[in-house]
């Protein structure tokens, strides 16, 4: 798994509020595998990986998120740190606490607008 392997899963929000978490991530991880995209699905995942480095800040298309979004971050330790710190300077965010492995790390936030 590279540094930048890492996947994002998210429950509560809509699927716009899905997009707008991923977009922020993307200022960090470039653009993901995956994309949240069903509009009726309660829980929606994002995968980022490969060596790509984001370009940009991670709030062009920013947008209030509707309710709160619980976000779970799965990937190298390096990988979650960053997705934290990015989503950190995007949002209200408020730590749900941490998991960790051998070569992986889960950290699970919720976050506000």
């Amino acid at each position: 798994m590279s540094d930048t392997q890492l996947t994002v899963t998210l429950s509560g929000g809509d699927v716009d509020d899905a997009r707008a978490v991923v977009g922020a991530l993307e200022g960090t991880f470039g653009p993901p595998q995956e994309r949240p995209s069903d509009t009726d699905a309660t829980v929606r995942m994002a995968t980022f990986g490969g060596e790509g480095e984001g370009t940009g800040d991670g709030q062009a298309d920013l947008r209030p998120l509707s309710e709160p979004v619980t976000v779970t971050v799965q990937g190298t330790p390096e990988a979650v740190r960053r997705a934290s710190d990015a989503l950190s300077r995007v949002f209200t965010a408020r730590d749900e606490g941490a998991a960790a492995g051998d070569q992986e790390q889960e950290r699970q936030l919720v976050l506000e607008s």
